[in-house]
């Protein structure tokens, strides 16, 4: 086998090795193994441009010289530099010859350099780093074949690089929506539990006050009363939401009517929608079906998803309910004429405080906190919530809950298979 065939073999092993690579340093290594082994040098290095590209570090090298660590090599004064401001490979055979060879890293490591070939490492026109190996054996000369073979690792360095600058910034992003989603947290906490108290005052207070004065003021108090309900409505998701997060929440099952639970809902939202001119309706499969829950909260979840379809359907429209039993489970399906929900918001609305409209161009009221609330509810239970929509069409929104505890374990099982 000639000397050729050997060295494209032993890329390709490379390459395939690499692969199995998951920390930069040793990917590194391995193609620094690679440079001096095929182009017959005395050693190799790997150099990091500054920040302010003014100068290059050592990165890696072998042999493992650890003075070099610190070193920074001029850009505008060292072969490594030009190979780094002309993003092309410079081969030099005679170093006495080039009068950019920077000597720091001679008379630090001892080891003086004869020749040495410096190669950018490129991706998509952006320069890494440089690859650079010294001294070829016997004092021969460097080759175009060996300018080949460095080049090639060159571009497996930069695939390396490129990943551990990615994975790095996958990281950083990570970390920082860990970071924002803690304050969510806290802001949910401590909102809702400052607020509380001034409300409940106000509520108080101005109950008391429409039981004290004339029937002339009872319009001004009802406004005070029915926006501190709507603004209690608010704090109480919030504490759910936190609940729920914390790990405070827990499912009371007893076995309640699903037709109660359906109805319920309905009442509380029946002036609304017949402010607005809405039909509700409803069907329900068995006026005897049962599940086994935590009525309040299968109850929230319902009603805050018939209160989604009665803010966002116009006047004239209409919002159904149909519940039925399919094996294993109750089925709830909410449907809308509404405006709909657009493609791109579809897979969030169920996320908190997500809305679907501007802060600047919304009409409808909420704080995006009811959607997220009726899934977690449903999920404490083991079910699944999902919504089929198309803009300016309506939304159909399903509820699947385990008839009991038992079945729930299997849907879990299921669901998170």
């Amino acid at each position: 086998m000639n000397t050729q065939l050997k060295r494209m073999q032993r890329l390709l092993e490379i390459g395939r090795t690499l692969n199995s690579v998951t920390e930069l340093r040793d990917a590194l290594l391995l193609i620094l193994g690679a440079a001096a082994e095929l182009t017959d040098s005395f050693g190799a290095s790997v150099l990091d441009p500054e920040p302010d590209e003014e100068s290059l570090r050592f990165l890696v090298n072998t042999p493992d010289l650890q003075m070099l660590q610190t070193l920074l090599i001029p850009i505008n004064e060292s072969i490594a530099g030009l190979a780094f401001r002309k993003k092309e490979t410079v081969v030099v055979n005679d170093i006495s010859r080039a009068p950019l060879h920077s000597k720091r890293a001679d008379e630090l490591s001892g080891f003086p350099t004869r020749s040495v070939v410096a190669c950018p490492i490129l991706f998509r026109g952006e320069v890494l780093g440089i690859l650079e190996v010294i001294n070829k054996m016997g004092g021969a000369d460097y080759t175009g074949e060996d300018v080949t073979m460095l080049e090639t690792l060159a571009a497996h360095a930069a695939i390396a690089i490129q990943n551990a600058h990615l994975q790095q910034q996958l990281e950083e992003t990570r970390d920082e929506a860990q970071r924002l989603d803690k304050m969510k947290t806290d802001f949910v906490a401590i909102t809702s539990h400052e607020l509380r108290t001034p409300l409940g005052l106000i509520l108080g207070h101005s109950t008391f006050l429409r039981e004290l004065i004339g029937e002339e003021h009872h319009e001004q108090l009802d406004t005070i009363i029915r926006n501190a309900m709507r603004l209690k409505e608010i704090i109480d998701n919030m504490t759910r939401v936190h609940n729920i997060q914390s790990g405070v929440a827990s499912v009371r099952r007893r076995t309640v009517s699903v037709r109660k639970l359906v109805l319920d809902a309905l009442a509380a939202v029946r002036k609304e929608a017949e402010s607005k001119g809405i039909t509700l309706g409803f069907d329900i499969e068995d006026s005897d079906l049962m599940i086994e829950g935590d009525a309040d909260k299968i109850g929230i979840a319902i009603l805050n998803v018939i209160q989604n379809g009665v803010a966002f359907t116009d006047q004239g429209g209409y919002v159904f309910v149909v519940a039925e039993e399919v094996p294993g489970y109750i089925k709830l399906t909410v449907k809308d004429n509404g405006i709909g929900i657009p493609t791109r918001d579809l897979n969030h609305i169920f996320e908190r405080f997500y809305q679907v409209e501007s802060h600047l161009t919304r009409k409808h009221g909420g704080m995006g906190l009811g959607l997220s609330v009726a899934k977690m509810n449903i999920e404490l239970h083991g079910g699944r919530i999902w919504v089929d929509s198309a803009e300016g069409q309506g939304s159909t929104f399903t509820i699947l809950l385990p008839l009991d505890a038992d079945q729930a374990k299997a849907a879990d099982k299921v669901f998170t298979s």
